[in-house]
């Protein structure tokens, strides 16, 4: 008999499956990791036959798991977590994490998401320096002697590895006073009747379009208004509050607002969509210590604050 219940494949194989059960999706999945869809499919393949169970419900447009897939996938998490425990405990016994770390973020993701984690970070690593660059322009890891950089893009280059922190859900708001003032619109064409408070890339110096979905996918959306801001996405929010028009921003920036009533969410049965946000890094660049471990926290923290844990 043989003693090892599980090899080291077989452990990828768990992992891979559970993020497949969290994106719904080979192809995500996929892009997340720098696999194909076909090996991911392949994986969950094996998977399924060595247990001789079906875990998910494939078809064209999402992976589904079957009610035994559930089942294991919360397993799976648990025991992928203490494992990651475990090893963490471990890895701090043996390896005294200490040095700087430099690190750009953008002014609203740093002050709304990666902020609120510094305590927990210092707690675990004491002995850890952390610079926190709060800009929105484009960093380049040589010339400015960064480490690491959070940004919401898609891809990054061919030099650069990405990691996903999360999907920030964006949503449409405006101020009470504001909709007092010049009614609420009831359907996304009525915004071109509106005064919509426009957002201009630094990169590319235009407008980001607005997008709501409808008959089942995101389209863009034609809006009027005269006032645009570009650089820092938190004048989204102030403009919003002062009455100045109507904004669509990212969720997360605008939860506090929402709930005290300062700002009400316009069109709510119209999703906006979402934007990733990706903490990004050298590829040829040697990893130390004290980066690795500043990657491994942000990535599980900030997708745990995601999901709302």
């Amino acid at each position: 008999m043989n003693p090892r219940l599980f090899d080291d494949m077989m452990i990828g194989t768990l992992e891979l499956f559970c993020l497949t059960a969290e994106l719904g999706s080979f192809t995500a999945v996929a892009h997340q990791l720098g696999l194909t869809p076909t090996a991911v499919s392949r994986g969950m393949t094996r998977l399924e036959a060595r247990y001789g169970a079906q875990l998910l419900i494939r078809s064209t447009r999402q992976i589904r798991l079957t009610p035994a897939g559930q089942a294991f996938a919360v397993a799976c998490r648990q025991a992928l977590e203490q494992l990651k425990q475990a090893e963490r405990q471990l890895t701090d016994q043996q390896q005294h994490v200490a040095g700087l770390v430099r690190c750009s973020v953008p002014t609203s993701y740093g002050h709304y998401r990666i902020a609120a984690l510094m305590p927990a970070l210092h707690q675990r690593y004491p002995q850890l320096k952390l610079e926190l660059h709060f800009s929105n322009h484009n960093v380049d890891f040589i010339q400015d002697g960064y480490d690491l950089a959070i940004r919401a893009r898609e891809q990054p280059d061919s030099n650069l590895i990405m990691r996903k922190l999360e999907d920030a859900e964006l949503i449409t708001v405006a101020s009470k006073r504001y909709l007092a003032r010049y009614g609420t619109p009831q359907t996304p064409d009525d915004l071109k009747q509106h005064q919509c408070i426009g957002f201009i890339l630094p990169s590319r110096g235009t407008t980001v379009a607005w997008q709501f979905e409808q008959q089942g996918r995101l389209q863009a959306v034609e809006v009027g208004g005269w006032l645009a801001y570009r650089d820092d996405i938190l004048a989204g929010v102030t403009l919003a509050k002062q009455g100045a028009g109507v904004v669509q921003i990212y969720r997360f920036l605008v939860e506090d607002a929402l709930a005290d009533g300062t700002l009400v969410q316009v069109l709510p049965q119209y999703a906006c969509g979402s934007r990733p946000f990706s903490l990004i890094y050298p590829a040829q660049r040697y990893m130390s210590a004290p980066v690795r471990a500043v990657v491994e926290f942000l990535v599980e923290q900030c997708r745990m604050l995601s999901r709302g844990v």
